[in-house]
């Protein structure tokens, strides 16, 4: 029980030296404002609005362009936009097929989605498949910093998850997760996405009660045409995702698991209104629990924002 729990508290101070570099990068970027400001540089007229003026008209996360995740939980804004995921893991003798069609729609700031996943799982003891419970979400800013010069642009938001059972082989519990999330873009080039929740299901069943905590942190970089000119490619993007979950109750408690996925995707040119983004990622364990259900990974993505 010592080793678990020194081994989530070292998981947890990783997270913690990540949210201590944010403040660093922030505490540069008002080091920015103020030497705007001691240098003459002309300051654009106050942008800020919203309730208590949390948020800022400059901030790059209004105009929804923060590279779409592969298994970290979507915190950007989407206005129009659907996809189509496949995720294959594997384990030993064991293997899993995760199909899910998504489809997200924005209200101003306000982002919905829906989610329809369909799920085969085989190992040697047989299979078992039908669809996942359906989620639907919502998401909204409500906190922005912009500094002078746009080098530093970060967005905190709240979320909410709700997974409704359709009582499959592999859906039986209502899921409700509540999330905070983080969308910061440092330069030109450089996003770093990130978000955290508690996943409680309730319903029957042993699985009735099991709370977790989720967490993840999305690295991208977008790489321009002038850049790199691929033909038929707007914006090429090497991503690098961190997706893990603890265990908060039951005998899971202080166990946590940790994934990896290097991929990318391809943002197309458009075809009309229509955007077709193109992804790949390879998925492997980081460590002992992740390892154990699983040894490698590939998941592939369809993106059409309209």
């Amino acid at each position: 029980m010592m080793s678990a729990m020194n081994r989530n508290l070292k998981q947890f101070d990783r997270i913690l030296v990540l949210l201590a570099a944010l403040a660093l990068a922030q505490a540069a970027a008002r080091a920015e404002d103020a030497a705007a400001s001691n240098g003459g540089l002309s300051v654009l007229p106050d942008s800020r609005y919203g309730w208590f003026n949390a948020l800022d008209h400059r901030s790059w996360y209004n105009e929804g362009n923060f590279p779409e995740p592969f298994l970290v939980d979507d915190s950007g804004l989407e206005i129009n936009e659907a996809r189509l995921d496949w995720l294959h893991t594997k384990a030993g003798a064991q293997h899993s097929d995760r199909l899910k069609a998504e489809v997200e729609k924005g209200f101003g700031l306000l982002t919905l989605e829906l989610e329809v996943p369909y799920q085969r799982d085989v190992s040697p003891a047989g299979r078992s498949q039908g669809f996942d419970n359906v989620d639907v979400g919502a998401r909204h800013p409500v906190f922005q910093f912009v500094s002078a010069g746009g080098w530093f642009d970060t967005t905190l938001g709240v979320a909410v998850e709700l997974g409704i059972p359709v009582h499959s082989d592999i859906s039986k519990n209502t899921e409700l997760v509540p999330k905070v999330f983080n969308d910061l873009r440092l330069g030109e080039h450089f996003t770093v996405q990130s978000i955290f929740g508690v996943s409680t299901l309730y319903g029957p069943g042993p699985d009735g009660g099991v709370r977790t905590f989720e967490y993840g942190f999305d690295f991208g970089y977008t790489v321009e045409h002038g850049q790199l000119p691929l033909p038929g490619v707007q914006q090429v993007i090497p991503m690098f995702e961190l997706v893990g979950e603890t265990g908060l109750n039951r005998e899971a408690a202080g166990q946590n698991s940790l994934l990896g996925n290097a991929c990318f995707r391809l943002n197309l040119k458009t075809l009309g209104r229509v955007q077709p983004r193109l992804g790949l990622g390879f998925i492997f364990p980081i460590n002992s629990n992740a390892r154990a259900d699983v040894h490698s990974g590939l998941v592939t993505s369809l993106v059409f924002e309209y």
